[in-house]
C-alpha cells in the first residue's frame, strides 16, 4: 500500500519502548508501523531518532505585563517551537472587565489563528474579577478551554478563599487546574525590606523570593485541592521544597502534577550577578535557584516525582529588561525568559546524555505525558491513528546556542556560548513536513485550535 509520506528506518523512541520501524502517513495520521513501507515521500532517517512531537503546555506568546508585552508572537513563537522539536504549545487567555470568558477566548484566537505554525491550545485565566463569574466555567470548557490557570501571586492572585471557589468550579466540568503556586504576603514584604535597605539589583529577586515559601504556597493549594476532590498542576516548579510537596501529596494517592523548565534544570542563580542588564536577563519568576535545587529537580524528573518538562517561554528585549536597572528596582524587571525552541534538546543532552534520564523518559517527558495531561488526546505518541505529529531527531548533531543561531523574536538567550549534542532535523505536523534538514519550510495558519477536554 502506497502512502503521503514514509519515514524509514529510524529508531522510533516512544514513552514506553524503543524499535527500527518505518512510519507511515496518510493524510494527517499515523496510518501504518512496520517494516518496508513505501510512500510517495520517503526520508531516510537511518541514524535518527524518531520521536512524537513534542508538547509544551506553558508558553506566553504576544503576552501584555504592564507597560511590555512579550516579544514573541504567535508566529515568530510557534516557528522557533517547530524548529525545536515541539509540535504543540498552550498559551493563555486573560478575560479583561465586561467581557465573558468566551468573548476573550475568540479575541485570543484572532491574534492566534492566522499565525499559529504548529496546534495549539489555551488556558482560561481565573483572576480575582472572574470570581463572580464562574458560571462561565461550563461554556468556556465546552469552547475547548479544558484547562484554567490560577495565581498564588501577581494582580491576579487569588485567595484561598476563591481559590476553593475557583477550584470547585473547575472541578464540576472535569477540568484541569494549573497553578502559579508562591506566598506573595511574604514576597511583597522581603522586595520592600530588600528596597528599603538599598538591595535594589537582580541578585536580590531570588533572595525575595524563598524556596521555602514556594514549597509553602504549593503545600497549601495541595490540601485545598484535596478538600474540593479535584487534580491539580503546578506549574514551573524550582526547587526541592516543592518537589517533595508534590511527591508526597502522590505519595498519599492524590492527582497532583508538576513540571519545571530548561532555565532551572540548566542555569543557576550565579547568572543574578552578571553585570549590569545582564543580571537582569534571567529574572524570572518564580526564580532561578541554586546547584543543590537544580541537583534535586533532575531527581525529582529521573524519580517520577516531576512529571514533564515545560518552557513557561516570556520573552523580552534585553532593553525592557533592563527597565529595572535603570530604576534601581529588581521588583521593576518584566519577568520571563525564552526558551520555546531549546527544551526538547536541553533534556536529551542535559538529560538523557547525562545519564540522568533515559530516552522514554525524555520522551515521556517532553512528548507524552504534557499531552494527555493537557488533553491532546491524539497526540504524543507514535501510534496508528494518532496525528502524524513527528520529529527526526539527531541525536549526534553538536550545536552551540546563541541568539544568532535560535530563532526566537528577542536579542539574547540565556543558554549563550552552551554547547549541546543532539537536535531536531525534521518536523512533521499533521502530516506535513514544517521543518526540513533544519530549515523552517511551514506556513503561517498551518496550525489549529484544539478543542481540549477530558473523559468523564
Amino acid at each position: 500500500m502506497n502512502y503521503d509520506l514514509v519515514i524509514k528506518n529510524g529508531r522510533i523512541i516512544t514513552a514506553h519502548t524503543s524499535f527500527t520501524a518505518d512510519i507511515a502517513i496518510r493524510g494527517e495520521q499515523i496510518a501504518a508501523i512496520g517494516q518496508n513501507l513505501s510512500g510517495k515521500r520517503e526520508i531516510d532517517a537511518a541514524g535518527k531518532l524518531v520521536t512524537p512531537g513534542a508538547v509544551d503546555i506553558h508558553v506566553h506568546l504576544e503576552m501584555p505585563i504592564g507597560k511590555f508585552t512579550s516579544s514573541d508572537d504567535f508566529f515568530t513563537g510557534t516557528r522557533a517551537a517547530a524548529l525545536g522539536g515541539t509540535t504543540a504549545v498552550v498559551d493563555f487567555i486573560e478575560r479583561q472587565p465586561g467581557e465573558t470568558m468566551l468573548a476573550a477566548l475568540a479575541d485570543r484566537r484572532v491574534l492566534a489563528d492566522p499565525k499559529v505554525v504548529i496546534d495549539y491550545g489555551l488556558h482560561m485565566t481565573i483572576g480575582p474579577h472572574d470570581i463572580a463569574h464562574l458560571d462561565e466555567v461550563p461554556a468556556a470548557y465546552a469552547a475547548g478551554c479544558g484547562s484554567f490557570k490560577l495565581y498564588m501571586a501577581y494582580g491576579l492572585r487569588l485567595t484561598d478563599d476563591q481559590i476553593f471557589k475557583a477550584l470547585t468550579a473547575i472541578r464540576s466540568v472535569n477540568g484541569l487546574p494549573v497553578v502559579h503556586a508562591e506566598n506573595w504576603d511574604v514576597i511583597c514584604t522581603l522586595i520592600a525590606k530588600n528596597l528599603a535597605n538599598g538591595n535594589t539589583a537582580p541578585r536580590f529577586h531570588p533572595l525575595s523570593r524563598p524556596a521555602i515559601m514556594e514549597g509553602e504556597a504549593t503545600g497549601r493549594i495541595i490540601d485545598i485541592a484535596a478538600l474540593v476532590g479535584t487534580r491539580l498542576h503546578i506549574f514551573h516548579v524550582t526547587c526541592g521544597e516543592t518537589a517533595g510537596r508534590i511527591a508526597a501529596a502522590r505519595a498519599r494517592g492524590l492527582p497532583i502534577t508538576g513540571e519545571t523548565c530548561p532555565q532551572y534544570l540548566l542555569i543557576t542563580q550565579e547568572a543574578y550577578d552578571r553585570p549590569g542588564a545582564a543580571g537582569a536577563l534571567p529574572v524570572c519568576a518564580p526564580p532561578i535557584r541554586t546547584q543543590d535545587s537544580q541537583d534535586a529537580l533532575w531527581r525529582a524528573l529521573s524519580k517520577g516525582d516531576l512529571q514533564i518538562v515545560t518552557t513557561d517561554h516570556c520573552p523580552f528585549t534585553r532593553a525592557e529588561k533592563a527597565t529595572g536597572i535603570t530604576l534601581y528596582d529588581f521588583s521593576q524587571i518584566p519577568g520571563g525568559v525564552p526558551g520555546i525552541e531549546t527544551r526538547f534538546t536541553a533534556v536529551y543532552s542535559q538529560g538523557v546524555r547525562r545519564g540522568l534520564l533515559t530516552e522514554n523518559q525524555w520522551v515521556d517527558i517532553c512528548c507524552t505525558t504534557p499531552a494527555k495531561l493537557a488533553g491532546f488526546n491524539n497526540k504524543g505518541d507514535i501510534v496508528v491513528g494518532y496525528d502524524a505529529d513527528l520529529v527526526i531527531f539527531n541525536p549526534e548533531k553538536e550545536v552551540t546556542l546563541s541568539a544568532a543561531f535560535l530563532h526566537e523574536n528577542v536579542d539574547w538567550t540565556l543558554y549563550e556560548g552552551m554547547a549541546l549534542r543532539g537536535w531536531t532535523e525534521t518536523t512533521i505536523s499533521r502530516g506535513r513536513v514544517i521543518v526540513d534538514d533544519g530549515e523552517f519550510v511551514g506556513e503561517m495558519g498551518n496550525g489549529r485550535f484544539v478543542r481540549r477536554r477530558f473523559d468523564d
